[in-house]
């Protein structure tokens, strides 16, 4: 089954998320300083990924890669 991913960016807050599939009822659990998963609760999955400081965590790089299937659909 393919799913859709899901980007947000918070510019004030350099608040980065990506989730894949609709949202549901989850939490977050922290992995690593600034950086959490999103935990479904009723399955227990990883269904996301959230970056505090994205900004500051990637200074320096010209282009952040990702090497996954990307669907992305954009709305204004």
């Amino acid at each position: 089954m393919k799913k859709k991913m899901y980007m947000y960016y918070d510019e004030e807050g350099d608040f980065l998320e990506i989730n894949v599939g609709e949202y549901t009822e989850g939490y977050f659990r922290d992995i690593d300083e600034g950086i959490a998963e999103r935990i479904d609760e009723k399955t227990g999955k990883v269904t996301g990924i959230a970056i505090l400081g994205f900004k500051k965590k990637t200074k320096g790089l010209k282009e952040v890669q990702f090497s996954l299937p990307l669907n992305i659909e954009l709305s204004h």
